[in-house]
């Protein structure tokens, strides 16, 4: 195991910047997630890592060595990809023991390395079969077994899971994330799925245009967004975001509740909604609308359980309010958070 740290890395296709001066550090043991919109520069950065792609500027480490120029077989590092590039012609098995023949271990401990890692990965009794024999989550376990015999100080994975349908993807994030816990090996995640980063990572790093715009926990992400974008990108559906003349004010839709719904005593900040369309999921509703008045007429979204009585239709106007002490403030010309903004008004529809 190691820890891994990027130091001031750049990447540039031609004139155009795909990483511009990133720095981060991946503790030892750690699985931290790399998250963003398609385009964002979160492959290209796990590519370099992994040796697949050389950085334009700045260093990358791997424990204590100095890995920018190494070739990927000299990293230690063990890569599960999208399409996990199985070897559809071999079974489970001589997939999971290629590396290792490819090494000329000794027999015997090519058997027992195999069975360790399926046994871990819960494949045991499917080594005989070949790739098209087996289902997506169990293709993913082969490539997963595959990258663990080899022993490695860092995974690297990119985007998984993407091709599971959402049942599966599920089950298999939970299995992951269990796998990762056992061995204890520094991983580093790529997904553009927000709902995957918040359940896999132990920290998150938000990535957009090549930049981290936030680094921190699941929780903290969620609940003080660095800035804007990872305020409006975090989340489902992502946070309300109402533009005022000095600041930009935040809101979740889960805190976004009719009027009524607050206790005695507890200051609020009230809008006046016209609900525009209603889904109903379940647990939940969604409540699509606009304010406007002293505001451009801006859409929010309210997210109602099952608990809280609401009885208005759509094509209505309705009276909703956030708690101020749930409400975000964003500098209007950065987009970055800011301290609190004494706002004391209604926001008229």
């Amino acid at each position: 195991m190691a820890q891994v740290e990027v130091r001031n890395v750049d990447k540039h296709f031609g004139d155009h910047t795909v990483i511009s001066n990133i720095n981060l550090k991946v503790n030892d043991g750690e699985f931290l997630v790399l998250l963003g919109p398609s385009g964002c520069g979160k492959s290209t950065l796990l590519r370099m890592i992994a040796g697949l792609e050389l950085p334009t500027g700045g260093d990358i480490f791997i424990g204590e060595r100095q890995a920018t120029r190494l070739q990927p077989k000299d990293r230690n590092i063990a890569m599960v990809f999208q399409n996990y590039a199985l070897y559809p012609h071999l079974t489970a098995y001589e997939n999971i023991a290629f590396p290792l023949r490819v090494r000329r271990a000794p027999a015997r401990d090519i058997e027992e390395k195999v069975k360790w890692a399926a046994d871990l990965v819960a494949l045991g009794g499917k080594l005989k079969r070949k790739p098209r024999q087996l289902s997506g989550g169990e293709r993913q376990r082969i490539a997963l077994a595959r990258s663990l015999v080899r022993n490695p100080e860092v995974f690297l994975f990119d985007e998984p899971l993407s091709n599971l349908d959402a049942k599966l993807r599920n089950a298999s994030r939970e299995d992951l994330r269990q796998f990762q816990a056992r061995l204890g090996v520094t991983s580093i995640y790529v997904t553009h799925d927000q709902v995957e980063a918040m359940g896999l990572g132990e920290r998150i790093a938000v990535m957009e245009a090549g930049v981290i715009r936030q680094i921190a926990t699941p929780e903290e992400i969620y609940l003080h967004p660095a800035d804007t974008f990872v305020a409006g990108f975090m989340g489902s559906p992502p946070m309300n975001l109402l533009k005022l003349t000095d600041y930009t004010l935040g809101f979740r839709p889960e805190e976004f509740l009719p009027q009524t719904s607050f206790a005695p005593g507890v200051e609020t900040m009230p809008f006046d909604v016209k609900v525009n369309r209603i889904e109903f999921l379940g647990g939940d509703r969604l409540l699509y609308g606009t304010v406007g008045g002293a505001l451009p007429e801006t859409p929010v979204i309210a997210r109602l359980p099952s608990s809280v009585a609401w009885t208005g239709t759509a094509g209505e106007s309705a009276k909703f309010a956030v708690a101020r002490a749930n409400l975000r403030y964003f500098a209007a010309d950065t987009g970055k958070a800011i301290a609190p903004v004494g706002t004391k008004g209604r926001v008229h529809a």
